[in-house]
C-alpha cells in the first residue's frame, strides 16, 4: 500500500475536524522532517506489518503513528509525554464509541522516547510484544531508507534543533546517538524489519557517523 492510500484509508475512519486539527498540529513549528509527511510514511510501514506478520490491535497502532509526534519542539524531553495525552484526549473527543483502547496508544506513543535503547527482549514474546517491537520499528525503519532518503531524514533533523541547540553540541550528541545505534546488536526489533532493513541501516549509519567526524 502507498503513502498516500494508507493516509486516505485511516483519514476516512476519522471525523474531518479531528483531522484537520492533526495536520494543523504538525505544522506548528515548521517543521523539516517531523511533519506530517513522516506520519505518511510511517504509516504506510505500517501497512507493510498488516499484510505481513499483521496487527493485533491496528486501529490502535494506526492512531499512535498518527499522534506520535503531533507535539514537538527540538531539544524538549516531554514531547512524546505531551503528544501522548493529546491523543488520549483527541480519542476521548471525537472516537468515544470507537471501542480504542487510548491507554494503548498512549503507552506507545511513550515509548517513542526511548528509540535505541530497548532490545527485542525488552517486549513480551504475543501480539502484545509484537505490535509494540512493529510499531517502533516502523518509527525507525527511515535509518534503512536508500542513502538519499536517509540524508534527507538527517539534514531535517539538523535543521529543526538549528537555533534550538548550539551547532556544536548537536553534532556531537547527533553522532553519539547514531553511534550507539550502529553498535547495538540489533537496530531493529523485530525480525520483519531486521532482515528488510538491517543492511543497507548500518552501512547509512556508519556513513553518517564517518561524515561527523
Amino acid at each position: 500500500m502507498s503513502e498516500d492510500a494508507a493516509m486516505q484509508t485511516l483519514a476516512a475512519r476519522l471525523a474531518p475536524e479531528q483531522w484537520s486539527a492533526l495536520q494543523a498540529a504538525y505544522a506548528r513549528p515548521a517543521r523539516a522532517y517531523h511533519n506530517f509527511g513522516h506520519v505518511g510514511e510511517v504509516m504506510r510501514h505500517c501497512a507493510s506489518v498488516a499484510e505481513g506478520p499483521g496487527w493485533a490491535q491496528p486501529l490502535e497502532v494506526q492512531l499512535a503513528v498518527l499522534y506520535h509526534d503531533a507535539v514537538y519542539e527540538a531539544g524538549r524531553k516531554d514531547n512524546e509525554t505531551r503528544s501522548a495525552e493529546l491523543a488520549t484526549a483527541e480519542i476521548a473527543r471525537w472516537m468515544p464509541h470507537a471501542g480504542v483502547e487510548s491507554a494503548r496508544v498512549a503507552e506507545l506513543i511513550a515509548l517513542t522516547a526511548r528509540h535505541g535503547q530497548f532490545a527485542p527482549e525488552d517486549f513480551p514474546r504475543d501480539a502484545r510484544g509484537d505490535d509494540t517491537r512493529h510499531f517502533l520499528d516502523c518509527d525507525m525503519a527511515i535509518l534503512g531508507a536508500p542513502p538519499a532518503a536517509f540524508d534527507a531524514y538527517d539534514r531535517g533533523i539538523a535543521a529543526e534543533y538549528r537555533g534550538h541547540v548550539p551547532g556544536w553540541l548537536f553534532r556531537l550528541n547527533r553522532r553519539r546517538f547514531l553511534k550507539a545505534l550502529l553498535g547495538k546488536p540489533r537496530i531493529y526489533l523485530s525480525a520483519f524489519f531486521h532482515e528488510r532493513f538491517d543492511a543497507q541501516a548500518r552501512a547509512n549509519l556508519r556513513r553518517a557517523v564517518n561524515e561527523k567526524r
